[in-house]
C-alpha cells in the first residue's frame, strides 16, 4: 500500500521544507541537471509536487498521493495515480525515467526498478536521486525517523546497495555525482557537484538500460 497519508496530510509542510533548505533543494537540482536528459521523453517516477519535474521540464510522472498531484497539476504537470511497483505505461516507451528520493518510500524497491526498466527504451537512462543512509544527513535522517512528519515509514538504502539493485537489473552504470557536503543548516549557497561517491549525502546515479532482463 502507497504510503501517501503523511503527503496527503501535510503537503504545505512538504513545500515548505524545500523553501526552509533552498539552498540545499536548489544544490540537488543543480546535481540532478548535470545528467537528466534534455528534448528527451521522460517520465518522473514519484513525482510528488512537481518541485524537480517542472524546473527539468519533465511533464509526465505517476504520483499516488492525490494532494501531491493537485499541486503537481497546478504546476502545468501531468501525473497519473499510480504506484511505481505498477506503472501505467507500456513497454520501451521512454528515454529517460527520473527518481527523487522515492525509493525510500515504496514498498517493494526491486519490483519497482523492474518496471522502470521495463517502461525505458533500450538505451534509456534511468536517473536517481536518494540520499544516502550512511551519510552524515543520512544517519541523521535514521535517528530521527520516528520524529518525522515523511520518514516514519522510509527505509534508506546504502549507494552500494542501488547500485546492485541496478546491475542485477542489467542497468549499466554510466555517470555518479554527489552533493549535500555538511549539514543541511550549514548550506547557504548552491553547491557545485562532484562525481563519485563518498562525501555528498545525495547521490544521484545515471545508469542505462542494456536489454536482457525486462520482466
Amino acid at each position: 500500500m502507497a504510503k501517501t497519508k503523511p503527503f496527503d496530510e501535510h503537503q504545505t509542510e512538504y513545500e515548505n521544507w524545500f523553501i526552509q533548505n533552498k539552498w540545499a533543494y536548489l544544490s540537488e537540482l543543480k546535481a540532478l541537471e548535470k545528467i537528466v536528459p534534455e528534448n528527451m521523453e521522460g517520465i518522473e517516477i514519484g513525482m510528488g509536487s512537481g518541485l524537480f519535474a517542472e524546473p527539468l521540464q519533465i511533464k509526465t510522472g505517476i504520483e499516488p498521493s492525490a494532494e501531491m498531484r493537485r499541486k503537481a497539476e497546478e504546476r502545468g504537470l501531468q501525473p497519473s495515480d499510480a504506484v511505481a511497483e505498477n506503472i501505467p505505461f507500456p513497454d520501451n516507451k521512454f528515454d529517460f525515467a527520473l527518481m527523487v528520493t522515492t525509493i525510500c518510500f515504496v514498498d517493494d524497491p526491486q519490483k519497482a526498478l523492474q518496471e522502470t526498466h521495463r517502461i525505458l527504451k533500450n538505451d534509456g537512462y534511468f536517473i536517481i536521486g536518494f540520499v544516502d543512509k550512511n551519510s552524515p544527513v543520512g544517519r541523521i535522517y535514521l535517528e530521527n525517523k520516528n520524529k518525522s512528519l515523511f520518514y516514519q515509514d522510509a527505509k534508506f538504502f546504502s549507494s552500494e546497495e542501488i547500485i546492485s539493485y541496478l546491475k542485477d537489473l542489467d542497468f549499466e552504470i554510466e555517470t555518479i555525482y554527489q552533493t549535500i557536503f555538511g549539514k543541511l543548516t550549514d548550506i547557504n549557497e548552491v553547491q557545485e557537484p562532484k562525481r563519485g561517491l563518498g562525501e555528498g549525502s545525495f547521490v544521484v546515479i545515471k545508469a542505462r538500460k542494456m536489454g536482457g532482463k525486462n520482466e
